[in-house]
């Protein structure tokens, strides 16, 4: 299926265009680890994970060496904290001891991210998803390793209005409780509509309990694997564009479908999917904002950044699904602000802004992500944020998040830094008109009409 003379092939794209495999993602199943008894949860659940996961790290660095591929982190998602501790917990506290075994385990495994403290709400909240939210705070506070995500809503079941605005009292209130880095707890937190059960790229991912006890999910990428390429196609038709694009993308996903497969082997644990997103970094070089610019645009917000957009994310998918059989999770182009330095360069000249970045979600990968805004940011106005992204996603029966950083202490004109692959950002403004009296309506939003095709 690969063989080597492949690899050899993007010996050149590794070396000097940062091709990268982005993640190896070991998901693991915690149903059999359910109790009524909290004690013997948290056994479960560190025994589990440390079993099943105890070489994953050892193993990507061997690929690493072996094949010469960069692979930059190895991580694991879990089903569904909200699932395995409403048996057990019977404060959010307790879902907060809970988080800190995550983190735990995370850490003498070796995986930089451990992914699953989630819920899935899109239609309405158990006590023990509402408890899990409100925990939150005190858990992302508390650990280092440990991600969060919450799906709110989806094309089959609507929005869940009460947990969007939930949603947006515990982002502030992750905000403040991680204030001494600059909400850095913020960063670890992603809301979803239509969230996938295979995703390998945090903060959004989760074990799915329709998947199989354990798999390997991979995410490859290579921004600067695709500018390069492009720019020796520079001022060529639209056809010659998107050609060239397609086959980029089918030589990136072939290297991520051989360390996928090679991490399967070796590990003894089946194979799930390869998300193809073009995952940018901080890196110069290594970001989608530069791709739209190859394209034609001066800066990325510029008119016609939608449709540039719309094109690579389409020409990606083509190609990476003649690579691989089993592609999944978002597979793509994101467009976080804070971990492209492209998209930061376009916010910094005045190019980008909140409501543009909205609008190119409606043809991206993923949605409105690493966006640092002001700290004194009203927790209705993040929901109703948070409500507008969803929209697109349940209307267009595609993933939408929001991965909202409100800053505190810090104003537009600020600048915060993350550090790694979390990068940087300018502080965004934010609309200033009220949207209280919407998020404190309360219910659902309906599903869309074209939600029943049974």
């Amino acid at each position: 299926m690969i063989n080597l003379n492949e690899v050899s092939e993007t010996n050149e794209m590794i070396e000097k265009e940062n091709l990268d495999v982005r993640t190896i993602t070991m998901g693991i199943s915690l149903l059999d680890c359910i109790d009524s008894d909290l004690e013997k949860v948290k056994k479960n659940i560190y025994d589990k994970i440390y079993k099943y996961a105890k070489d994953l790290v050892k193993t990507g660095k061997d690929i690493e060496k072996e094949f010469g591929i960069p692979i930059v982190n190895k991580r694991i998602s879990v089903t569904p904290i909200a699932l395995i501790g409403a048996a057990a917990c019977k404060t959010p506290s307790d879902f907060s001891e809970l988080a800190i075994v995550l983190d735990e385990v995370a850490k003498a495994v070796g995986v930089n991210f451990i992914g699953g403290f989630s819920a899935l709400v899109s239609k309405g909240m158990t006590p023990a998803d509402e408890m899990l939210i409100k925990s939150i705070p005190e858990a992302l506070s508390k650990t280092d390793r440990v991600c969060s995500s919450i799906n709110l809503g989806s094309t089959k079941t609507g929005i869940n209005m009460d947990a969007v605005k939930l949603m947006g009292e515990i982002i502030k209130e992750t905000a403040e409780y991680t204030r001494e880095k600059d909400s850095l707890g913020c960063a670890k937190l992603v809301v979803f509509c239509n969230a996938p059960d295979d995703n390998p790229f945090m903060a959004g991912a989760f074990h799915g309990v329709t998947e199989a006890d354990c798999i390997i999910n991979v995410g490859v990428s290579g921004p600067g694997v695709v500018k390069t390429a492009l720019e020796k196609v520079r001022g060529k038709d639209f056809e010659i564009l998107c050609e060239t694009i397609k086959k980029t993308a089918f030589k990136v996903t072939r290297v991520g479908q051989l360390v996928a497969k090679e991490a399967s082997d070796r590990l003894g644990v089946p194979f799930g999917i390869v998300d193809l997103s073009l995952a940018p970094t901080p890196a110069i070089g290594d970001s989608v904002a530069d791709i739209l610019c190859e394209i034609g645009l001066e800066y990325a917000g510029a008119p016609g950044t939608t449709a540039a957009l719309a094109l690579l994310n389409d020409q990606v998918k083509k190609g990476g699904v003649m690579a691989s059989s089993y592609v999944g999770g978002l597979s793509g182009a994101f467009i976080p602000v804070s971990e492209d330095q492209g998209m930061i360069n376009a916010v910094e000249a005045g190019a980008l802004t909140l409501e543009k970045l909205e609008a190119m979600t409606c043809v991206c990968s993923v949605g409105l992500d690493m966006i640092a805004i002001p700290g004194d940011t009203k927790a209705t106005t993040i929901s109703g944020i948070i409500a507008d992204e969803l929209a697109i996603g349940m209307v267009n029966q595609k993933t939408t998040a929001v991965r909202i950083i409100p800053v505190i202490g810090k104003t537009v004109g600020d600048n915060v830094e993350f550090g790694g692959l979390l990068g940087h950002a300018p502080i965004m403004p934010v609309n200033k008109f009220s949207c209280d009296d919407f998020i404190n309506r309360g219910g659902r939003i309906p599903a869309p009409i074209h939600s029943f095709k049974n």
